[in-house]
């Protein structure tokens, strides 16, 4: 009985694992015949877990949605995220999952072995969440933006721009992105025939929402590259290219992503893009990063540093 039930919770840790397996792949894994796979399978359905099972040369199961939830099995490295994950949540940007997340973080870490309990209660105890306002977010709307994703459903949106701006914009959503403060959404912009980026506060969706669409080629830059570059940059009257001379992950810890975006060069060195309606705002947000750099352009703002450097060197005089 014993073998027996390691083999059931073997099975379902493959099953978990999101793909379909054939009936001759799981024996093999579980070094059993493909009957016993499907006696297997079976008992999982008795105990409640929905394994789907197709027949055919390509059949084969999978886990699929039940009405209720049933038992989940994770190894260690996944019940460390998840927790982190909660803990996370429990004071993030999402509102309305707050209490719903201590309380799955209280019943995840009762069940925790020891050693792993230590690790999550350590990185709890090290960290401190940053002093500084943060635009939340309802928890219903982020699963509607994502499943919108997922599904390739046009949006129709009322949204209001950084200026105040109030219209309406039909969107195909590609990707929302967290930038550590806000939410955005990257869609292509149907009526503007361009990709756009979307902070997700200040977007309510019509519902339903449209008929499906057929994806189109994203930017070339990735999804949250794209949201840097819109957020930090495009939107800017004067947009700054420099060469920093600091591994791109310490530049970043300084230069948030809807601040500016970076592309590492090599190990020592990256290159930052950052905009503003100020050339002495922008001049300044790079010169007080603490980082040897280079500008490069636009050619204002080369000359703009020119003319800070006379009235820096002036005002030292002795």
């Amino acid at each position: 009985m014993l073998e027996t039930s390691a083999r059931l919770l073997r099975l379902l840790s493959l099953l978990q694992q999101h793909r379909d397996w054939s009936g001759p792949q799981l024996a093999e894994r579980l070094e059993v015949t493909v009957r016993t796979v499907r006696r297997d399978v079976d008992r999982l359905r008795e105990l409640g877990y929905p394994v789907d099972a197709t027949i055919g040369t390509l059949g084969g199961y999978r886990l699929g949605a039940g009405a209720h939830m049933p038992p989940l099995l994770l190894d260690d490295e996944e019940a460390v995220a998840v927790a982190v994950g909660l803990r996370v949540a429990a004071n993030g940007t999402v509102t309305g999952i707050e209490e719903t997340s201590v309380r799955a973080l209280a019943k995840l870490e009762q069940i925790l072995p020891s050693r792993l309990r230590h690790r999550v209660s350590a990185l709890g105890a090290a960290t401190v969440a940053e002093n500084r306002p943060a635009a939340v977010v309802d928890a219903d709307l982020l699963t509607t933006l994502a499943a919108a994703c997922r599904d390739f459903q046009r949006l129709r949106i009322d949204y209001r721009s950084h200026d105040g701006a109030d219209s309406t914009r039909l969107i195909e959503p590609h990707r929302l992105v967290h930038t550590g403060r806000r939410w955005y959404l990257v869609a292509f912009d149907v009526d503007r025939d361009d990709w756009r980026t979307f902070r997700v506060d200040r977007l309510r969706p019509w519902t339903p929402p449209g008929p499906r669409f057929t994806p189109r080629t994203p930017p070339d830059l990735d999804p949250g590259a794209f949201a840097s570059w819109s957020i930090g940059v495009d939107r800017y009257r004067y947009q700054g290219r420099f060469t920093i001379q600091a591994p791109a992950a310490e530049v970043a810890a300084k230069v948030p992503a809807d601040s500016g975006l970076i592309e590492a060069i090599d190990e020592r060195s990256c290159t930052l893009r950052a905009g503003s309606n100020s050339l002495d705002g922008l001049a300044l947000h790079v010169a007080v990063l603490g980082f040897e750099f280079t500008v490069h352009e636009p050619p204002e703002l080369v000359e703009q540093f020119r003319i800070l450097q006379g009235r820096l060197a002036r005002a030292v005089r002795v």
